[in-house]
């Protein structure tokens, strides 16, 4: 069996990290992730972070770096997340997100992540503490 890739998107912008918390389905609203989606057959992963962060949030990014490693999600889906810098637009909740934060390189901790985008989350905030964003 083929597992289905998601992307996510840690979104830097003028040093800080966007965190999203989710409102759909029932068993993940109120926890926070990073914002992403699907691949769709025939689109990279790059392609899918922009196609997604527009949809989901109404900006423009450019992917700059896949974080290393890949986690487990449901059954036949995998989890990767690239590092992304935002292009124009203001975040903005559209689906799927009922909150949008933008947190700090010490704020990493102060909301309650889904489990499987903590190692990412760790990583994100680790480069807005070592590298100019």
């Amino acid at each position: 069996m083929t597992e289905r890739l998601v992307v996510g998107g840690a979104l830097f912008h003028r040093g800080r990290l966007l965190a999203a918390r989710r409102s759909s389905p029932p068993e993940l609203a109120g926890r926070w992730e990073l914002p992403g989606g699907k691949c769709e057959p025939g689109e990279t992963p790059e392609q899918a972070l922009v196609r997604e962060l527009r949809e989901e949030l109404g900006v423009e990014i450019e992917p700059v770096e896949r974080i290393p490693g890949q986690w487990p999600l449901k059954p036949g889906y995998v989890f990767q997340v690239w590092t992304a810098r935002l292009l124009s637009g203001e975040p903005r909740p559209l689906e799927d997100h009922d909150e949008l934060r933008w947190l700090g390189p010490e704020d990493g901790d102060t909301v309650d992540w889904l489990d499987q985008d903590r190692p990412a989350v760790a990583e994100a905030v680790r480069l807005l503490r070592t590298t100019p964003v």
